[in-house]
């Protein structure tokens, strides 16, 4: 068992102490006001001292019994599903053979131990004691009918009722195992939807070759995101990320290293993002990145570092090292996604035109690009 199951268990078996504590004070004010009506005639009569100790005795074993199970309970970690059992057998027991001269019925009190299996939903427990119950009462019986005079229609009523309680408990604990089962099926059916939707969410969201978002989760990405950031006055940042001369890296050398060098840049940008940016390829050799909870600055240097990681990679298949240029643009109030990616746009063309392996930041007009 792993720690949540003791604690679960541990918590059952003190639940059941509690019950057998309400049980037991129920008991205890039963008896009281028995004896204020003067149903116990023994008692009420004040024959003698040993009048009292008739019920004086088995109440007090049964306050040691549960305050020995109590204390074992809290103090020892074995046995205790044991402990908890054999404490509500000897209980019904006591139990009856209090109140078994004054309270017709009685013999129901020794159920307890039966409907304590039930409540375990353990089978061994219910036949054990299921079994032991009904043996015990024929003892019981057979005292009982010489000092009682009790006929033997009431023996056999009783031992129907306990073969039924056993039989009926049976029957409790098949379904209840029957729907564990079904529980655990449908559990396990439904863990496995799970697992098959998010794996089909994500094959749909991230690009196959490079293992960023693709294009589509990028654009739902930065809608969801310019809603917060205009709403909450939040800081943004987009940069847009081009392979320089990258189509002259697939005819000269092929399309199988073009991968290759497509799977680097994205390695470098996944190594170079922090927890609250998002990354995607944008389509073909462009890469973009939203960043945020950053300022101007902060973005600027990241997107340096990343563009200086990317030069810095050492490729076997190329004789030259790749490299990338990178628009980059800042939120500012009043933007919608096309005239963040406009800004973006215009950067990174100032970017390639100006010699290229570089970043470029955005303006605030945009038009200072345009030309």
């Amino acid at each position: 068992m792993n720690r949540t199951e003791l604690i679960l268990e541990d918590l059952w078996h003190r639940k059941i102490l509690n019950a057998y504590w309400i049980v037991t004070l129920m008991f205890f004010a039963a008896e009281a006001v028995l004896l204020l009506l003067g149903c116990i005639p023994s008692v009420t009569a004040g024959d003698g001292p040993e009048d009292w100790l008739r019920l004086g005795i088995p109440d007090g074993c049964i306050l040691l019994l549960m305050l020995a199970a109590q204390t074992w309970l809290r103090f020892e970690p074995k046995y205790r599903k044991q402990v908890v059992v054999g404490c509500g057998f000897l209980l019904s027991y006591l139990f009856y053979f209090i109140i078994q001269p004054i309270v017709d019925g009685a013999q129901m009190a020794l159920l307890l131990p039966v409907l304590i299996s039930v409540v375990y939903f353990d089978r061994k427990l219910l036949y054990s004691f299921g079994s032991l119950t009904i043996l015990l009462y024929c003892l019981i019986y057979l005292t009982e009918r010489s000092l009682y005079q009790k006929p033997i229609q009431e023996f056999i009523q009783i031992q129907s009722v306990f073969i039924v309680s056993i039989m009926i408990g049976h029957t409790i604990l098949v379904r209840v195992k029957e729907f564990m089962r079904h529980l655990e099926s449908v559990m396990k059916s439904e863990q496995q939807l799970l697992v098959e939707r998010t794996i089909s969410d994500k094959l749909l969201k991230i690009d196959a070759l490079t293992g960023l978002y693709n294009h589509k989760a990028f654009h739902e990405y930065l809608e969801a995101l310019l809603e917060q950031c205009e709403k909450y006055q939040l800081p943004l940042q987009l940069a847009i990320i081009d392979i320089d001369n990258f189509k002259k890296v697939n005819d000269n050398y092929g399309h199988r290293v073009g991968d290759v060098v497509l799977k680097e840049v994205a390695s470098k940008v996944m190594s170079t993002m922090t927890p609250n940016d998002f990354a995607a390829r944008y389509g073909g050799e462009e890469f973009a990145i939203i960043m945020a909870d950053k300022t101007l600055e902060e973005a600027e240097r990241m997107a340096e570092q990343l563009r200086e990681r990317i030069a810095r990679t050492e490729l076997p298949h190329t004789v030259k090292p790749v490299t990338v240029s990178i628009g980059l643009c800042n939120f500012q109030q009043g933007d919608d996604k096309e005239s963040l990616f406009r800004k973006a746009d215009m950067a990174l063309y100032q970017a390639k035109r100006t010699g290229k392996n570089k970043v470029v930041t955005a303006g605030e007009d945009a038009a200072d690009y345009a030309g």
